[in-house]
């Protein structure tokens, strides 16, 4: 079937799944094969849970009028999305880096939110078939789109940006992310610039923040738009980041002095599509990060910090780094491994261990198998289980607590044993 014919199903319900667990009523559904599924087998029951049509590609399942064979569902899906954008005609925003992505995300998200109706990526759906099913929850009443990719190799991002066609586009920060996938941090800074590439071959535009050195060198010859830092100031973090712009006084929930440049953006990008200086400070007031990041969370006996979405040695750093800075005594470490790190993991996870031992913490714990291969003189746990053995037995008491680690630890988990 071609695009736009399948473009008119899709026009009458606004509505795609690829998973039946989730199915919505009069939905297309796109039947994905992952290494451990084959979706095509699920196309019949798809329409039996309310799908309006099933997209599959083998002949085999094509058992229904309403199950429409392709040659790919990944490429079906992916060139459908890239026609929808095309018909749209709004303003996308492309956002990528190696911290602080989703974070910044929501923050443009509440404070565009305030003008313009906006869509924006859903959770971590950033990849190449998140990017797909983000565009393609937009409708005629969307305004603006901002769309967040995430990539752990080359040319990941220069595809994305085929599939969104961002108008505008920023880059968080280059930092040392899925170095294996990326062949180290000189790897990742050129995998992350596919997206000034893509804008600057179709004379887009760049928001660039001019305190990053990277930035500034990698966008000359660009349309940019630069943050105003002398409107945008930092003022204090005693734990959550205050600011202000043009001397209005704007507290955050955001913990953590790097959040200046995520609170930055997200004035400046409002600023550009005219979104009031009371707006944005309303918006970003009432945000409250979740799912994880930088949450504070406060026990009976205990104040967390939980910040174990992900980490990488760049987001490790900053945090150990803003912990200290406002935390004196009563002070616990959890550290989680990193993952994707490849031949540089030891180092790196080493020079983690180093910089926390020099803040000289009450407390520190190392788990995963990376950690346990460092030198350390701190509490050391090759898994998880170990370290909720010992925990259960030595409960934490009146202390501040920073829990951080990649995705794959899952050290939320502490928090079931922790008073």
């Amino acid at each position: 079937m071609k695009i736009a014919n399948l473009y008119r199903l899709y026009r009458q319900h606004f509505l795609v799944d690829t998973d039946t667990r989730n199915i919505r009523k009069n939905t297309l559904f796109f039947a994905l094969k992952g290494e451990n599924f084959n979706g095509n087998s699920f196309a019949e029951q798809a329409l039996e849970l309310g799908a309006a049509f099933a997209i599959v590609d083998e002949e085999a399942y094509q058992t229904k009028e309403a199950i429409i064979l392709v040659d790919n569902v990944l490429k079906t899906l992916q060139a459908l999305a890239n026609y929808h954008r095309r018909q749209l005609n709004i303003p996308i925003i492309g956002l990528t880096g190696s911290n602080g992505k989703t974070t910044t995300k929501e923050l443009l998200y509440v404070v565009l939110s305030k003008k313009h109706n906006t869509q924006a990526t859903k959770g971590n759906l950033n990849n190449h078939i998140g990017v797909p099913l983000t565009l393609l929850s937009m409708t005629d009443k969307t305004e603006l789109g901002i769309v967040e990719m995430g990539a752990n190799h080359q040319k990941e991002i220069a595809f994305l940006c085929t599939i969104c066609e961002p108008d505008f586009g920023y880059i968080t920060n280059f930092g040392k992310a899925h170095l294996e996938g990326f062949g180290g941090f000189t790897g990742v800074i050129k995998g992350k610039c596919e997206l000034y590439t893509f804008l600057k071959e179709n004379n887009k535009i760049a928001f660039v923040n001019p305190d990053d050195a990277l930035q500034m060198e990698k966008t000359k010859g660009m349309q940019t738009i630069h943050f105003k830092t002398a409107d945008i100031q930092f003022l204090a973090v005693n734990p959550f980041v205050k600011i202000s712009y043009k001397n209005q006084s704007i507290q955050s929930n955001l913990i953590g002095n790097y959040n200046y440049a995520n609170l930055a953006a997200a004035i400046t990008i409002g600023n550009y599509f005219s979104v009031s200086e009371e707006a944005m400070k309303a918006a970003i007031e009432s945000y409250v990060p979740k799912n994880n990041r930088s949450q504070i969370i406060t026990t009976k006996k205990n104040e967390i910090i939980l910040d174990a979405y992900n980490a990488n040695p760049s987001s490790m750093q900053v945090a150990l780094e803003n912990f200290a800075a406002i935390q004196t005594v009563d002070s616990v470490v959890i550290l989680g491994d990193m993952f994707e790190l490849g031949t540089e993991s030891l180092q790196e996870h080493q020079a983690i261990v180093d910089l926390a031992a020099s803040f000289n913490f009450d407390q520190t714990f190392f788990v995963g198998e990376h950690f346990y291969q460092t030198t350390t003189k701190k509490h050391q746990f090759k898994t998880y289980e170990q370290l909720e053995v010992y925990l259960k037995k030595n409960r934490l008491t009146q202390q501040s607590i920073l829990i951080k680690g990649s995705r794959g630890m899952r050290l939320e988990r502490i928090l079931d044993f922790i008073d």
